[in-house]
């Protein structure tokens, strides 16, 4: 993972986010967090939710949600003039187990107004190639047949077919590759950075960030479980379209402050 000590040295620097009215001297540093909710079109979900056909998405399948989990790092706050503060870490959010739902960010923070804070859906290539214990732990990796690195996102659950019988889907999110021919082929990649716009902090703040995973489904593809439902780690076509059903997935909630 790419050093954290970036932060260190731009505080360093005098890094100023806050605006300069009503400031005759250094600005205090604050705690920072974030929390993770998730809901099915401002339905509220976790995982008391879990195991119950209760879910349709755009296409009118009715699902279950088994388990989810998936990663996001490298957060990062941009000032209005457009310095940056970068954090270059990562959570892994285990809703099943109620896990990794409240981050702490590992370093203060000036306030101030910001205007945009960001973080990564998945790794970045670079932090992708990295070895993490935890994650190891956790079964969290891809296999080298499929590029090695870790998983973006495991969605596990039933969907009713079209004879209305339970049958599994295994909604993965990894790096798209193309291992059909001799070497390995990354057609594009498929993390993508989550803008969350601006944001003004002026004390501890919990951040909420929403998650609505009825996006994971509809928006710009349909998605038809009928037909994709498990074999998508090697399916870079249905990874590039996760990839873009995932633009619309997060968005900044409330701020307790």
């Amino acid at each position: 993972m790419k050093r954290i000590l970036v932060y260190a040295l731009m505080a360093l620097l005098g890094f100023t986010a806050c605006d300069a009215s009503n400031n005759d001297g250094p600005s205090p540093s604050l705690n920072t967090s974030f929390k993770f909710t998730h809901n099915w079109d401002d339905e509220d979900v976790s995982n008391v939710d879990f195991n119950t056909f209760q879910f349709t998405n755009e296409n009118g399948d009715v699902l279950s949600i088994e388990r989810l989990r998936y990663v996001i790092s490298d957060i990062v706050f941009t000032g209005t003039s457009g310095e940056q503060l970068r954090f270059n870490i990562y959570n892994l959010i285990d809703v099943t187990n109620s896990e990794g739902l409240v981050y702490d960010l590992p370093f203060f923070i000036p306030p101030g107004n910001y205007a945009n804070m960001a973080f990564t859906f998945g790794f970045d290539n670079e932090d992708n190639a990295q070895n993490y214990l935890d994650l190891n732990a956790a079964s969290f990796n891809v296999p080298e047949s499929l590029g090695g690195g870790y998983h973006y996102m495991q969605f596990d659950g039933k969907y009713l077919d079209v004879n209305d019988e339970a049958k599994p889907f295994n909604y993965h999110a990894i790096r798209a590759v193309d291992n059909t021919g001799t070497d390995l082929v990354f057609p594009q990649d498929t993390f993508f950075t989550v803008n969350l716009g601006p944001i003004s902090i002026s004390a501890d703040a919990v951040i909420e960030v929403k998650a609505n995973l009825a996006e994971w489904f509809r928006n710009p593809n349909t998605w038809n479980l009928n037909e994709l439902n498990t074999v998508l780690m090697p399916n870079p076509e249905a990874q590039i379209k996760m990839y873009e059903n995932g633009q619309t997935v997060f968005s900044l909630g409330q701020i307790v402050q």
